[in-house]
């Protein structure tokens, strides 16, 4: 099987948006050493906005240079060692500023690509493709939407075809979303490790331009986040994030999840990575070709990265560890 391990590259979006060091720098650190360890290759969709906004205001700011200083030799670090670079756009960068020491995150009508108009959306698309690019000397073709809001994908279409943009991974099947910043609904998504489609994600089309590697799903039991919540109150040293940010509100998802049996993504951030296995084996079981994992620096645990070192243990001489640049 091809494996994907993926990590989008940002900071948070809530009240604080933690520290450059905590939320990137020092678990990609960690996640790096991982994959020179295993001889394995990973995929960071970078959060080309927050790099804007960076170069914007480092030179009037000079703790904004020392992190963009930071930013850009890791990234540099990450092409190097044979890991790959792609596209991930949370589009409220646009709007959102600097002042007092910190960054005031501006999300309101603006955190998905939706809440922008067709212009707008096409400036934003070519200018953070554009800046990637140039600052990584490789040409991305694999996106991500930020907050995994793609929808509706048919605004997006033609620009990404100008751009040879062809791939796409955003969609977790079953999963489904909304809040006053949030809208996403993968719940008629194709149940498939890869497929191609053309104006609607969700709708598979053996014809299409775009291909789609879904982020695997499971569907998770209540008992599990029971677990999840409990083993952070009990076991903060392993189970805390590393990340010292806050997350932008999801209102009444922690009450549905604990209540519910849900359809979310297979990731190796925190309590999730215990179940990186048991996915495993149900992606075989269906005959998949293709498993994509999602993870978060900022959102791994001491937990979580033994859990990802044993899982590359076991797996790394048994699966082709895979990244989106060697589909060209």
């Amino acid at each position: 099987m091809n494996i994907f391990l993926t990590y989008d590259y940002e900071l948070f979006f809530g009240e604080s948006t933690g520290s450059v060091q905590k939320c990137i720098i020092q678990p990609t650190k960690r996640l790096l050493e991982l994959s020179k360890k295993h001889s394995i290759a990973m995929t960071f969709f970078v959060d080309v906005g927050y790099i804007i906004k960076l170069s914007e205001y480092a030179h009037s700011h000079h703790e904004l240079k020392e992190d963009l200083s930071k930013i850009e030799g890791q990234l540099q670090e990450i092409i190097s060692t044979g890991n790959d670079i792609q596209l991930h756009i949370h589009p409220h960068w646009e709007k959102s500023f600097y002042a007092d020491g910190k960054w005031n995150c501006v999300t309101d009508n603006a955190y998905k690509l939706d809440d922008f108009s067709d212009a707008e959306i096409v400036d934003i698309v070519k200018r953070y493709k554009f800046f990637i690019d140039e600052l990584t000397g490789s040409k991305t073709t694999t996106f991500r939407a930020g907050g995994w809001c793609i929808q509706p994908f048919n605004r997006l279409k033609e620009v990404f075809q100008e751009l040879e943009i062809r791939y796409d991974s955003s969609v977790f099947p079953g999963g489904k979303f909304e809040s006053t910043h949030y809208a996403f609904d993968f719940t008629n998504a194709p149940h498939k490790s890869s497929y191609r489609f053309e104006e609607d994600v969700c709708v598979e089309n053996k014809d299409g331009y775009f291909t789609e590697f879904p982020i695997s799903s499971y569907r998770y039991n209540p008992l599990f986040y029971w677990r999840l919540y409990a083993w952070g109150r009990i076991n903060p040293v392993d189970h805390k994030m590393l990340g010292d940010g806050t997350f932008l509100a999801q209102p009444g998802r922690k009450k549905s999840v604990l209540t519910n049996f849900t359809w979310n993504h297979v990731s190796t951030d925190g309590f999730y990575a215990s179940k990186l296995t048991t996915c495993l084996k149900n992606q075989l079981s269906k005959g998949s070709k293709e498993m994509v994992i999602i993870g978060h620096p900022k959102s791994m645990t001491n937990y979580s990265f033994k859990k990802l070192d044993s899982f590359l243990n076991e797996n790394a001489q048994k699966h082709v560890f895979t990244t989106f640049n060697s589909l060209k």
